[in-house]
């Protein structure tokens, strides 16, 4: 057998070059480069693969520098949303805490169930010197280091302790990152002594692989169970999530939706798999979703959920669904999510689903009058969202009025990046979409501080799109760092930072619980009272961002900030705009429930109010058996 002498990094990175992915035929690379930070863990392993590889061109691997692991992470898996699943970064970092700053990345990466390939470094294998900086001594076992806490978080998980361990790992690691089901972080770790080890490596290790990412078909008598039900539906509602996106079903929903008269409402993921316009469009369904989503859910007598993994948002923690003979279809690649709610379950793909669905049922049609009443809703929802466009909020703008001067000032391809806050909330009420990429909502893990960094793996996986990353204060204290990226690699990014001096949608929450705001507003102690109700403080994030590098533009007024929106996307340099708004709203009036527990005793009086509307609310939930 024909072998060559490498490092474990070496081998590892000659491998990583010569995978690829295939779906309907068309292949692209499945590890397009390297993120990574390099410290004593990796940066004579790993980094000198990748030097290696650059200087004598013997493999194509790029290496980007990021500012921060889990930005870099997050950078990732944004990549990955944008080439629907198909592509994947990996990331590589030091030991120890550079390593664990990945975990969070992790997390939100198996939670969206979105691949990523992860290569923290480890400690030493030979445990020669032992204990070593940064290493974790764990009284339970000697082979237990901080990378273990990866374990929960990851799809796949392994720790190359020999050289040889790398060829069955790196193999799984691409099956796992294929796989439409199962896929999430996968992480695999690098013991610093094993990764500058040297080994005669099979040749055929390193051959070009393809790795077919299939689309199962509905099983034809789970198929006709679906349609027998759906036959039967006076009310039918679709509930449009993630899985139609990546599966490219969007034009196949239209079909299915126009042919069958069914409205459409989406989650986060789902949203502009249906143009916002489409007169069988409803908006977002759940705890924020629209009313005319909200209303046609509660009346529903048959659910077809297709590709939604049905968070509790979605179902506004199991509220939103309210007829008392409520059933499901799920339509959807994984059974975990197939079988959810008593479904009837069509493990598929979306696209072949849809289509051996719409076959079954030809000749079907929802009641005329229905659809009448599906478009009379979404008409007054319609108004209810002008309204909240509307200019004239003062002395400091909306931010209702600031997402309607940015929806007027987009391109129906230009992506806008969220992930929390109060802006969730509102794009999913608000936004309106029309291509099913322009809406980039991370709202599975909802974390604080992914937005800039999601900003930079949009606009690496899609260069020809304008890229608008919406931040608020709190998220961009979290993690702004990635602008100095942005701008050291020349990618032109534009960040909408709306500054309101506190967490707005926490703050609202905590009022309506009871907690008066607490530990929710940016502001100085008071000296009198002893909490953080002082005056604001005098932060100056505009200044914090032209620091980075950013060019940056601050407005106060809406007319203004459509003015310097223009200017941004005229520019060729990652713009900063921005623009502070009133922490207290209004925001769009909301029609779902979501279930956060207040306190069932309290020695203050709006607790105990918040408590026995929260004890009436919790009495229209239900497991849908």
């Amino acid at each position: 057998m024909e072998t060559v002498r490498l490092t474990t990094a070496q081998a590892l990175v000659r491998f990583l070059a010569h995978q690829y992915s295939e779906r309907d035929g068309r292949e692209q690379r499945l590890v397009p480069g390297v993120w990574g930070i390099f410290g004593h863990g990796n940066v004579a392993g790993v980094g000198q693969a990748l030097l290696q590889a650059a200087r004598t061109g013997e493999v194509d691997l790029p290496y980007y520098l990021a500012r921060n692991e889990q930005g870099m992470v997050h950078a990732s898996v944004a990549f990955a949303k944008m080439r629907d699943r198909l592509s994947a970064y990996a990331c590589t970092a030091s030991t120890g805490p550079g390593s664990t700053n990945m975990i969070t990345g992790a997390a939100l990466a198996t939670t969206n169930r979105l691949p990523v390939l992860l290569l923290p470094s480890d400690m030493f294998a030979t445990r020669a010197a032992d204990p070593v900086l940064q290493q974790l001594e764990d009284t339970r076992g000697g082979d237990v280091t901080v990378n273990d806490a990866f374990r929960p978080v990851s799809k796949y998980f392994d720790r190359i302790t020999r050289p040889e361990q790398l060829i069955p790992a790196a193999l799984a690691a691409m099956r796992v990152l294929t796989d439409p089901v199962e896929t999430g972080a996968v992480t695999l770790c690098l013991p610093q002594d094993v990764q500058a080890e040297a080994y005669d490596w099979p040749v055929a290790f390193f051959r070009r692989r393809v790795w077919h990412i299939g689309r199962p078909v509905p099983e034809p008598a789970a198929l006709e169970r679906a349609a027998q039900l759906l036959r039967t539906a006076r009310r039918p509602l679709i509930v449009a999530g993630g899985g139609v996106v990546y599966s490219g079903a969007e034009n196949q929903l239209r079909s299915f939706a126009e042919t069958a008269g069914i409205p459409v409402a989406d989650t986060h993921a789902g949203k502009g798999a249906l143009p916002w316009d489409h007169p069988c469009a409803v908006g977002g369904v759940g705890s924020t979703g629209t009313a005319a989503a909200n209303t046609l859910a509660a009346e529903a007598d048959v659910v077809l959920g297709v590709g939604t993994r049905y968070s509790d948002f979605t179902t506004a923690s199991h509220t939103v669904f309210g007829d008392p003979g409520v059933r499901f279809i799920n339509l959807n690649v994984a059974r975990l999510d197939a079988v959810k709610h008593s479904a009837e379950p069509l493990v598929a793909d979306a696209l072949l689903g849809l289509q051996a669905l719409e076959r079954e049922l030809v000749g079907w049609k929802a009641d005329d009058g229905y659809r009448q009443r599906v478009l009379e809703l979404s008409a007054a929802w319609r108004r209810t969202e002008e309204e909240c466009f509307a200019p004239g909020h003062g002395p400091l703008p909306a931010q209702t009025e600031i997402l309607g001067a940015l929806r007027r000032s987009l391109d129906d391809r230009d992506v806008v990046i969220n992930a929390a806050g109060s802006l969730p909330g509102d794009l999913q009420m608000l936004w309106r979409a029309r291509d099913p990429k322009a809406y980039h909502v991370e709202y599975a893990y909802s974390c604080m501080g992914y937005e800039v960094a999601a900003g930079l793996g949009v606009k690496m996986a899609e260069p020809g799109r304008e890229v608008v990353v919406l931040v608020g204060d709190g998220s961009y204290l979290m993690m702004a760092q990635e602008i100095v990226t942005m701008v050291s690699e020349g990618i032109k990014v534009i960040i909408v930072l709306v500054q309101n001096h506190g967490f707005a949608s926490i703050g609202a929450l905590s009022e309506s619980l009871g907690s008066q705001r607490f530990g929710t507003r940016y502001r100085f102690r008071d000296r009198e009272s002893g909490q953080l109700d002082g005056e604001v403080l005098p932060v100056d994030l505009a200044a914090n961002a032209a620091s980075l590098g950013a060019d940056v533009l601050s407005v106060s007024t809406v007319e203004e900030f459509t003015g310097a929106i223009a200017k941004a996307r005229a520019s060729d340099r990652t713009t900063v705009v921005h623009v502070e708004t009133d922490l207290y709203g209004p925001n769009p009036p909301g029609s779902g429930w979501w279930d956060v527990p207040v306190s069932q005793v309290s020695a203050i009086e709006s607790t105990r109010r918040a408590y026995e509307t929260y004890a009436a609310a919790k009495r229209s939930q239900r497991h849908y058996l």
